[in-house]
C-alpha cells in the first residue's frame, strides 16, 4: 500500500462550487433566455419567421452562462474546468464511448416505452401497420394530388436516420443545454446531495423553458399548466441525464441522450392512428407517460446500484519520469 500524496489528493478533489457561482449562473442561463425570446414575444411568437433559428440561438444560454461564470467568478481554478466540465480528458475512454452508445439508444428505448404506456392507457390510438396518422400529416403539408411513396418508406428512412440525427445536428443544438445543466449545475449541486442535485437542476432546467412554453411551444399551453408540464417533464428525464453525467464523469453522454430525445420524441405523431387526437400532457415523452417510463427506470437503476457509481474523468497523464543517471564510464 503506497502512501498518497495530500497535495495530490486535494488537487483531485472536485472543486467545491460557492452557492453564489450557482445562483449567478441560473439568473444569467433565464435571464439570457427571456432575452432572446423576447422578439418572439413583441412578434407572432412561435409564427415569427425567424423563429426557427432563434430558438436552436436559446438553447446555448445555459453555454454562454457558464461562460460567463467561469471567466467573471472563477469558481472552478483554470486548468481544472475542462475536467469539472466533463468534456476532457475523455478517460477512461472506455467508459464515456459504452455510456454514450447506452445514453443515445437507452433514450430512444424511454420515448418508444412512452408512447407504448400512453397506448396502454388510452391517451393515444396507434397505426403501426398502416400509417394512416403519419399518411394523414404529410398529405396535409402537401398541394393536394401531390403524389407521395409509401408512407412506410419514409418512416423506415426517418428510423434509419435517427441515431445519425441524434449523434449530428441534434446533439450540436443539445450541447448548448447540456454544457450548462449536467455539465456545471448538476457536479455544482452534487455538495447537497445526489438527489437535490438531480432534481433541483430538472425544476430549474423547465423553468428555464418558460419564456418559448408560455407561447404555446411543446405542449400548446400558454399558461402555467403549460410550464408545470415541462417542468415534471424535465424533472423525469432530466434524473437519467443526470445519472449518465455522474455514472460516466463525462458531459457528452448527456449531450447524446438530449441529441436522441430531441431526435425520436416526434415518435407518436408518426405512428398515431389518423383522426385520432392525441395531448401532448399525456402522449409525448416529456409529458405523463414519460413520467411514467422514466421512473420505470429510474427503480431499475436504483435497485442496481447505479446511482452509487459515481466516477471522475480520469486525470491528466503523469509525465514522464526522467532517466536516471548513469555511473561514469571507467
Amino acid at each position: 500500500m503506497t502512501a498518497q500524496n495530500p497535495a495530490s489528493a486535494e488537487t483531485d478533489a472536485p472543486p467545491r462550487i460557492g452557492l453564489g457561482a450557482i445562483i449567478a449562473y441560473v439568473i444569467l442561463a433565464c435571464g439570457l433566455a427571456w432575452l432572446l425570446a423576447l422578439p418572439l414575444w413583441l412578434g407572432d411568437g412561435l409564427a415569427t419567421p425567424f423563429a426557427p433559428v432563434l430558438l436552436p440561438v436559446i438553447m446555448y444560454t445555459p453555454a454562454a452562462a457558464v461562460l460567463i461564470v467561469m471567466l467573471v467568478m472563477r469558481p472552478v481554478p483554470r486548468g481544472q474546468r475542462l475536467r469539472f466540465l466533463g468534456m476532457w480528458p475523455l478517460r477512461p475512454a472506455s467508459r464515456v464511448i459504452w455510456m454514450s452508445v447506452i445514453s443515445l439508444f437507452g433514450t430512444v428505448a424511454v420515448v418508444v416505452l412512452a408512447m407504448l404506456i400512453a397506448i396502454a392507457f388510452g391517451w393515444m390510438k396507434a397505426d403501426f401497420i398502416g400509417l394512416s396518422g403519419f399518411e394523414e400529416t404529410l398529405r396535409a403539408a402537401v398541394p393536394p394530388g401531390t403524389e407521395l411513396p409509401p408512407a412506410f418508406v419514409l418512416v423506415a428512412a426517418q428510423m434509419a436516420s435517427l441515431p445519425i440525427a441524434a449523434v449530428t445536428i441534434n446533439a450540436l443544438a443539445a450541447f448548448g443545454e447540456e454544457l450548462g445543466w449536467r455539465g456545471f449545475l448538476v457536479p455544482a449541486l452534487r455538495r447537497y446531495g445526489t438527489w437535490t442535485a438531480l432534481l433541483v437542476s430538472g425544476v430549474i432546467w423547465g423553468l428555464w423553458h418558460a419564456p418559448v412554453i408560455l407561447l404555446g411551444y411543446n405542449f400548446g399551453r400558454p399558461d402555467v399548466l403549460g410550464v408545470l408540464l415541462m417542468v415534471g417533464g424535465c424533472v423525469a428525464v432530466g434524473v437519467l441525464f443526470g445519472w449518465t453525467r455522474l455514472r460516466s464523469g463525462s458531459v457528452w453522454p448527456a449531450v447524446f441522450a438530449h441529441g436522441a430525445l430531441n431526435a425520436a420524441a416526434g415518435l407518436p405523431m408518426v405512428f398515431r392512428a389518423a383522426g385520432a387526437p392525441l395531448d401532448p400532457a399525456f402522449a409525448i415523452v416529456l409529458g405523463v407517460s414519460g413520467w411514467i417510463a422514466c421512473a420505470i427506470v429510474v427503480v431499475i437503476l436504483l435497485l442496481t446500484g447505479q446511482f452509487r457509481k459515481q466516477p471522475s474523468l480520469a486525470g491528466p497523464r503523469p509525465a514522464a519520469a526522467p532517466p536516471a543517471p548513469q555511473p561514469p564510464a571507467p
